[in-house]
């Protein structure tokens, strides 16, 4: 059996589960715990891709379908330049005679790793597999004998160029952004030329516009093409050389097992004994998400940068992009912190390079490929650059510090807007909150965007929180006045608190508040009136840095606890076509809670701060077991590229980081009974949760580096130098472990 056909059946054997006549297949290496399948059909909006890519790099494919269950694929993919949205060129091989731009096939046995693809076309009659590297790729094509072989090349909005022996050409991506790439095959085409109206035009080598195309014919009775090809986001001759410098031959089965092994280095800083099978491929499919943004742009020690639209020297750090921070800041970053500390730095360096590239200083907040598109809410790279900080990491601090003040001072405050500050932002300096507009008010500031709104409420929250962040990092540079002030601004979440029914309620530019209100459905489309894409309910507890504020807010913790079991048990109130017609990214429910959307990843940790952390222990193991799970819809939402995964990550191994800028972890309940994570240093850091099962799943007792510990949480001292966190686990709770009033994790208030 081919090397390449190994990888694949050992990847759909994880998919059922059993393999070699119903034995399960032993002695995996982490990679091949990894199911690229899990959430290929979504439950109502963008599926997760089985993306093919080694870990950050910048060639990225998956196959060009809508989902799992489309029946076409739109040819073969070269590269995708957008986690979940676009996907560059086409390549498409054929045999008969009509030929046209682009071809869409039929498709069969399809098999799929993290660092390869098989998959069959047109009724079975050709066989494309795939290996990759970081910047270049092959393709083996397998065509039967009895009729014409031909390769056709796309740009698809661009230019086409083509020899005898290359293929080149680029996409535009944006006004100043276009991708390249370099293709030669190992076989000699019979004749080359422009594609034109079903004819291949030997006499013409280029051509430009939309679906500028390229063809190769090859000689009667060819069965096999083999090619290669480079990528660059510089330029045709930069993917040559990136071709050149990764790949020295047609090779396919030594490529593949060479991303084989670059996987099982990465995965393998998670190791995992006991849970069952199922357990440790969501976990380790979950981990392979985590490596899928950001992606590294150097290219020999240069890159393209669409903040400035310049070609830099990188000077030896290499410099990402693609990050969706609103949903990354979360989980995926302090993951990596933990993991590749000095990846993050470079990640972090890499924003403060678009800060000043964009001319504004204004740290980016949804950086992509093509330059920074101000998506969702807040200011949420400030959370990263806090979170750094608290944990020992090298950061420009000044550079950051203003950075991060400039983005929240200057620039708007209203969602999915790059605009400079206007009337909303002196409101919330001046008054300490965002002003909702009454329903049927006319919206009166040019930077809300019609479709998105002004989601006071979640940007008063979230801004609340990014200020705390900013003192953070304030008081790291010694500026005691600067972090006092922005420490006070951190409460201003007080100003939208109604006490009388306890949530977080959207008022006007006079201090009234909108009423009638219902915290389920009120705010319009995605709740983007006064929330965003979740409704009242999870962003009642979006407060993830002064969580002891939220409690006493709410008259204690019986009440804070009363308050979060009905986040659970709280029906939709309509039926569900009603409620998802209205909130679809509000999918994953538990009640009102939404496993499937970031701002409710922390929500089940926060039975810790109210003296109940076996409830956290219950509800965090419910969550995983419900919502993510190894089939094909077993992601309850948007993935984002790492965004939800590194909860399932950090939830699997027993802990998460509720307040990222606070160096603490929450401890929840563990799937795995050893766990072991090879840290940034080198170190290991050990979790050992004896006894642990789907029943047994209520922490007894603890002990933390050798020493008795009755606290629901652990300082980043606690693990970063390596360390062992044993729990002995039972199938009942132990209602008093971590439940003293000095065991509370720390907030603003208790710290």
């Amino acid at each position: 059996m081919k090397i390449t056909h190994l990888f694949a059946t050992v990847a759909i054997c994880l998919m059922i589960g059993a393999c070699d006549g119903g034995q399960r297949i032993v002695n995996r290496s982490p990679v091949d715990y990894v199911n690229p399948y899990i959430g290929n059909i979504s439950h109502l909006l963008v599926p997760t891709f089985p993306t093919i890519q080694l870990p950050n790099s910048m060639l990225r494919v998956y196959p060009e379908r809508a989902d799992y269950t489309t029946e076409l694929l739109n040819g073969l993919p070269l590269i995708v330049t957008n986690h979940r949205e676009r996907s560059a060129f086409n390549l498409s091989p054929y045999q008969g005679e009509t030929l046209h731009p682009i071809i869409t096939f039929n498709y069969d046995n399809e098999h799929l790793t993290p660092y390869s693809y098989e998959v069959e076309l047109d009724d079975n009659r050709m066989k494309a597999e795939y290996a990759l590297s970081h910047q270049a790729a092959l393709y083996k094509i397998t065509f039967e004998a009895d009729k014409p072989a031909y390769i056709i090349v796309n740009s698809r909005n661009g230019s086409i160029h083509v020899g005898e022996n290359f293929i080149s050409g680029h996409q535009r991506l944006s006004d100043n952004t276009n991708v390249y790439v370099y293709i030669e095959p190992q076989e000699k085409p019979l004749s080359t030329g422009i594609l034109e109206n079903g004819i291949i035009e030997a006499s013409k080598d280029n051509a430009e516009g939309i679906n500028a195309c390229a063809a190769w014919r090859f000689p009667e009775g060819t069965t096999t093409v083999s090619l290669r090809y480079g990528i660059s986001f510089i330029s045709e001759e930069q993917a040559e050389k990136n071709l050149r410098r990764e790949l020295k031959d047609y090779d396919i089965e030594k490529l593949a097992q060479t991303g084989r092994e670059i996987w099982n280095e990465a995965l393998g800083r998670i190791k995992v004994e006991g849970g069952t099978e199922d357990d440790k491929i969501v976990l380790y499919s979950s981990f392979y998400r985590t490596f899928e943004r950001p992606i590294c742009m150097s290219e020999d020690g240069r890159y393209f940068s669409a903040f400035d639209g310049k070609v830099h020297d990188d000077n030896g750090t290499p410099f990402y992009t693609d990050d969706w921070i609103w949903d990354t800041y979360r989980a995926a970053h302090p993951l990596r912190t933990l993991i590749d500390q000095k990846k993050e730095e470079d990640i972090i360096t890499s924003y403060l390079l678009m800060a000043e590239q964009m001319g504004n200083m204004w740290m980016p907040t949804f950086p992509e490929v093509t330059g920074d598109t101000r998506r969702m809410n807040s200011n949420h790279a400030v959370a990263t650059i806090a979170d750094a900080l608290a944990k020992g990491l090298k950061v420009d601090t000044v550079k950051a510090y203003e950075a991060c003040r400039k983005g929240i001072e200057e620039k708007t405050l209203a969602p999915w807007s790059g605009a400079v500050a206007g009337w909303l932002d002196n409101f919330y300096r001046e008054n300490g909150y965002i002003p909702a507009l009454r329903p049927n008010e006319k919206e009166n500031d040019p930077n809300v965007h019609p479709f998105e709104k002004r989601q006071p409420v979640a940007v008063t929250l979230g801004t609340s929180y990014d200020q705390w962040c900013l003192s953070r990092i304030a008081e790291a540079l010694g500026k005691k006045e600067e972090a006092a002030h922005y420490l006070q601004c951190s409460y201003n979440y007080r100003n939208i608190f109604n006490e009388e029914t306890g949530f977080f309620h959207p008022k006007d530019k006079e201090g009234n508040w909108i009423e009638p209100f219902d915290y389920r459905y009120s705010g319009g489309m995605g709740a983007r009136e006064y929330y965003g894409e979740n409704n009242g309910w999870v962003y009642r507890w979006d407060v993830p840095h002064n969580v002891s504020d939220l409690i006493n807010l709410m008259g204690g913790n019986e009440q804070f606890i009363a308050n979060l079991d009905r986040t659970f048990s709280e029906p939709l109130g309509r039926s569900k076509y009603q409620f998802y017609s209205q909130l679809p990214d509000h999918t994953g429910n538990v009640g009102q809670f939404s496993m499937a959307n970031e701002p409710s990843l922390h929500i089940p940790y926060l039975y810790n701060y109210a003296g109940q952390p076996w409830k956290t222990q219950k509800r965090i193991r419910q969550m995983l077991k419900t919502w993510f799970r190894n089939d094909l819809m077993g992601m309850p939402g948007d993935e984002d590229g790492g965004g939800m995964t590194s909860f399932v990550v950090f939830s699997s191994l027993g802990f998460y980081p509720v307040t990222p800028g606070s160096p603490t972890y929450n401890i929840g309940s563990p799937l795995f009974t050893n766990i072991k994570i090879t840290l940034s240093n080198g170190s290991i850091f050990e979790v050992e949760a004896k006894n642990a099962s789907d029943k047994n799943k209520y922490i007894q007792s603890a002990t933390l580096n050798g020493q008795e510990w009755n606290k629901p949480w652990f300082s980043h001292e606690d693990l970063k130098n390596g360390g062992k966190l044993v729990l002995i686990m039972g199938s009942k709770p132990n209602k008093a472990w971590g439940s003293g009033a000095d065991a509370t994790p720390p907030s603003v208030e208790n710290k």
